[in-house]
């Protein structure tokens, strides 16, 4: 299994990438959201990975943090959803984007990604529903680095660089679990929060994540 390329872009193409490592190319298919935070031709850069084995072709699966990796890996255990699905997703969403709209059960929002109709976006919700949480719990992830040259998010230039609040929502969601709140009900309140502008800092997700979790009435 190749778990990550480290090494220098040869080319981007309109969906993969070709990274050259000590003289071997290796060809990465990448989501649209990745392929437009890669360096330039002749930079450094790392990618985690995941390898598909078929009984005709071998294809590497590329991305940016260990959770975007996760949760492709998730996305492909429903039925009718293959890597290119999986893939036009993370794009359209992230990986922060689809943690939240699972967690709030809106199926419309992932119905927005490429070639994703409405019964694969509903199975999609219904049936990563509850295994949501234990993903949003790996916060933003590792990110794939290439030595000390290159870090895949810090040095692309700060338009290109997609914030993300997974630090926050991950330790926002361990708060909750340890007030004693399931860990599906805690996601869906942390995405309803997120969803409200309840903020990127810890504090203010918790915050917003309780008064809707209060009871009503």
């Amino acid at each position: 299994m190749i778990g990550k390329i480290a090494g220098r872009v040869d080319y981007i193409a309109e969906d993969h990438v070709l990274i050259d490592v000590r003289g071997v190319g290796y060809l990465v298919y990448c989501s649209e959201r990745c392929l437009r935070a890669l360096p330039q031709a002749g930079e450094a850069v790392a990618l985690y990975t995941d390898l598909l084995v078929r009984e005709d072709n071998l294809q590497l699966f590329g991305f940016v943090s260990l959770v975007e990796k996760e949760w492709h890996r998730l996305l492909m255990t429903v039925q009718g959803v293959g890597a290119k699905a999986s893939l036009a997703m993370l794009g359209a969403l992230g990986p922060d984007g689809v943690s939240r709209a699972i967690a709030l059960g809106d199926w419309g929002a992932v119905k927005a990604a490429k070639g994703i109709g409405p019964k694969t976006a509903q199975r999609v919700v219904n049936e990563l529903k509850d295994k949501a949480p234990s993903l949003m719990a790996l916060g933003a992830g590792p990110v794939a680095q290439a030595g000390v040259l290159y870090d895949v998010l810090e040095e692309v230039p700060p338009a290109r660089a997609a914030a993300s609040g997974g630090a926050a929502q991950s330790d926002a969601l361990s708060a909750l679990t340890n007030l004693g709140y399931a860990p599906s009900e805690a996601a869906s309140a942390i995405a309803q929060a997120q969803e409200n502008g309840g903020g990127a800092e810890t504090a203010a997700l918790i915050r917003e994540a309780l008064r809707l979790l209060a009871p009503k009435g």
